[in-house]
């Protein structure tokens, strides 16, 4: 439960639940889901695809910040699981953190093809070469879950100002891309102490992404451009 607030009927605690495995899917989302069902219809979490592509089941499971549906349980039996939401941010209920502030830093690097001229869509296509589609490899996949963000002590004190690694890790995804042509416009928004630089490169961001991603490296890329286009 969540919350501490005289007005409010619950307290900030953990529960502790037991599953039986010989009934229960291999993965933490199963588990938490037949809790729900068969336990505790007030556990509270966010899940959609089941498959780690809508980054809807990010939490910390066994103090590391993944997605539900492709953390496996651990077989054995003897160990608790501990699963908390993910880390630094406000809680709505249990595994449900809230994600407003995060979205609005996602929307303010603008995450969408601008060109200098009117786009004729469906009239004409904005070719790339086999090169310059390769770049956005290891950007495009990246799912929003914030397991990364929410790992990164930079972000955890400076979240107001810092935008993150998930999102540094988008806007990049658009200033690699030959089809766009706001590059210098991109760089400049993002050229004040706090937006880029209040990375450290701790790379815990690139450890925990459950995608396998490398926000760490991205970043490094937007300083690098920055230094050269500024």
């Amino acid at each position: 439960s969540s919350g501490i607030n005289a007005e409010w009927p619950f307290t900030a605690g953990m529960d502790t639940y037991k599953v039986n495995l010989n009934e229960c899917g291999p993965m933490m989302l199963d588990a938490l889901i037949k809790i729900k069902n068969e336990q505790d219809p007030t556990l509270t979490f966010r899940r959609s695809c089941r498959e780690g592509i809508c980054g809807s089941c990010s939490m910390n499971i066994g103090g590391t910040n993944t997605l539900a549906c492709i953390s496996r349980i651990d077989p054995d039996i003897n160990k608790t699981i501990k699963i908390y939401p993910l880390p630094h941010m406000y809680v709505v209920k249990d595994l449900v953190p809230d994600m407003t502030h995060f979205f609005e830093q996602y929307a303010s690097v603008q995450p969408w093809l601008q060109q200098d001229e009117a786009i004729d869509y469906g009239k004409k296509q904005l070719h790339q070469t086999v090169e310059q589609r390769k770049k956005l490899d290891g950007l495009y996949e990246c799912i929003l879950c914030a397991c990364c963000s929410t790992s990164c002590p930079s972000y955890w004190w400076n979240s107001d100002k810092y935008l993150g690694p998930a999102v540094l890790l988008q806007s990049y995804r658009w200033l690699a891309d030959s089809r766009d042509h706001k590059t210098k416009e991109r760089l400049e928004k993002l050229a004040d102490p706090f937006s880029v630089y209040r990375c450290h490169t701790i790379m815990n961001c690139t450890k925990t992404c459950p995608k396998g991603l490398n926000p760490g490296k991205a970043i490094a890329e937007i300083k690098k451009l920055m230094a050269k286009e500024l």
